[in-house]
C-alpha cells in the first residue's frame, strides 16, 4: 500500500451501504439468502471504496479456495456449454466459483486433470470422463474430492454422476415407432466393447426396436468419426445416396443431429414427412431449428445440483469419508417438430 492510502475495512463498506458487516461478508461469499436490492447496495459501495477481499488470508484461515474445477471434453460443443452453466449455477448457494478446463476428450490430459487439481488450488473437482476408462480407477483413488461425469468409469472410489442413457435412449427410439417409424437408423460414434456414451444408448435403441418385433438390422447403425454437425450432415448425405430405406433417425446427441437435419435438407429430404429425427442432450439450440429438434432432456440441472453437492459434501466432511454414491439423472423426451410434434416449445 502507498503511503498516505487507506485501505477500506469491510466495517467501511458496511457503513457506508447501512448495512450490518455480516451481511457485506454474505455478499462476499455469495449468500443466496441476500436480496438483490441489498447486494446491489453492498457491491455498488465496494466498489466506490475500493475495496478488496484479501482472499489469500481468508482461504488460509479457512483452508480453502473456494473455488472448484470443472474440466470437460469441449468448451465450444452446446451441450458442454450447457452443462457449464448448470454447474456455476448449482455452486453459487455454496458460495464457490468455477474454472473450467478443457481435457479435448484424450485420457492424458484427463488424467493430468486429476493429478493437478490439488496444485491448480481447487478445493475439489468435477470430471466430465471421455478418454478415461474402468482400467484407469486407480487414478482416483486419492484425498482429493472428486466427482466424476459420464458413463466410463463404474464401481470406482468417488462419486459418480451418469445420465440415463440406456433408459432414455429407449424411449427416444419408442417414441419413432409410435409415430409410425420402422426402419430406424442409430447415428453415433463407435459402438465397440467398451461402456460408453454411444454403447449405452444404441443398447437403448435395440431394447426399443426388440419391444416392438422390429429387426436388428446393422446397416441402420452408421457411424461418425467426430460427433460434430459437419459429420452429422456427411452421415445424412450418406444415407441418401445410399438408397437405403430409412424413415427414422435417432442421433446420439443433439449436436449430431443438427448435422444431419442439415443434410437431409440439403438433399431434399422432408422432416418430418419422410424422415422423423431425435436427438439428445436438449441443447438450447434445440428448440430453434427449423425443423425445432425433439430431443431427450436428461435434467441438466438435477446432475449438475447433485454433482456440486456431492463435491460439497466431501469438501466440507473431508475427514468422514462416506461410500462413493452413483446418481442417474431423470429424463424426459420433449416431442417437437422434427417427430411431428408441436412447433411452440422452447426454453
Amino acid at each position: 500500500m502507498e503511503p498516505g492510502v487507506y485501505m477500506a475495512t469491510m466495517q467501511d463498506v458496511a457503513r457506508a451501504a447501512g448495512v450490518s458487516a455480516m451481511t457485506v461478508s454474505n455478499v462476499i461469499n455469495g449468500h443466496p439468502k441476500v436480496s438483490a436490492a441489498t447486494r446491489e447496495k453492498v457491491l455498488a459501495a465496494m466498489a466506490r471504496l475500493d475495496y478488496r477481499v484479501n482472499l489469500s488470508a481468508r482461504n488460509l484461515r479457512k483452508g480453502r479456495t473456494g473455488t472448484i474445477g470443472l474440466a470437460v471434453p469441449e468448451i465450444d460443443r452446446p451441450y458442454y456449454g450447457r452443462l457449464a452453466a448448470a454447474i456455476i449455477a448449482a455452486a453459487a448457494p455454496h458460495g464457490l466459483r468455477v474454472a473450467i478446463e478443457q481435457t479435448s476428450a484424450l485420457r492424458e490430459t484427463e488424467l493430468e486433470a486429476l493429478a493437478l487439481s490439488r496444485n491448480r488450488l481447487y478445493d475439489g473437482l468435477i470430471l466430465s470422463t471421455v478418454g478415461m476408462g474402468p482400467q484407469d480407477a486407480e487414478w482416483l483413488v486419492m484425498d482429493h474430492p472428486v466427482v466424476i461425469l459420464g458413463e466410463r468409469i463404474f464401481g470406482g472410489p468417488v462419486d459418480h454422476v451418469a445420465m440415463p442413457n440406456v433408459e432414455a435412449s429407449r424411449a427416444a427410439t419408442r417414441h419413432l415407432i409410435e409415430r409410425g417409424c420402422r426402419r430406424i437408423a442409430f447415428v453415433s460414434g463407435a459402438v465397440g466393447e467398451e461402456v460408453d456414451v454411444s454403447s449405452l444408448r444404441h443398447a437403448g435403441y435395440q431394447e426399443a426396436l426388440l419391444e416392438a418385433g422390429l429387426p436388428l438390422d446393422p446397416g441402420l447403425r452408421r457411424r461418425v468419426a467426430a460427433l460434430s454437425m459437419a459429420d452429422g450432415a456427411r452421415c445424412a448425405h450418406e444415407l441418401v445416396e445410399s438408397g437405403l430405406d430409412v424413415d427414422g433417425v435417432f442421433c446420439v446427441t443433439d449436436t449430431v443431429a443438427m448435422g444431419v437435419l442439415r443434410g437431409l435438407a440439403d438433399a431434399g429430404v422432408r422432416v418430418p414427412d419422410q424422415v422423423k429425427v431425435i436427438g439428445f442432450d436438449n441443447v438450447t439450440e434445440s428448440g430453434f431449428l427449423v425443423p425445432s429438434l425433439s430431443t431427450v432432456d436428461p435434467d441438466h440441472d438435477a446432475m449438475a445440483a447433485r454433482a456440486v453437492g456431492l463435491l460439497v459434501r466431501r469438501i466440507e466432511q473431508p475427514a468422514s469419508r462416506p461410500e462413493p454414491e452413483e446418481f442417474v439423472g431423470p429424463y424426459t423426451v420433449v416431442a417437437r417438430e422434427s417427430t411431428g410434434g408441436p412447433a411452440r416449445d422452447r426454453d
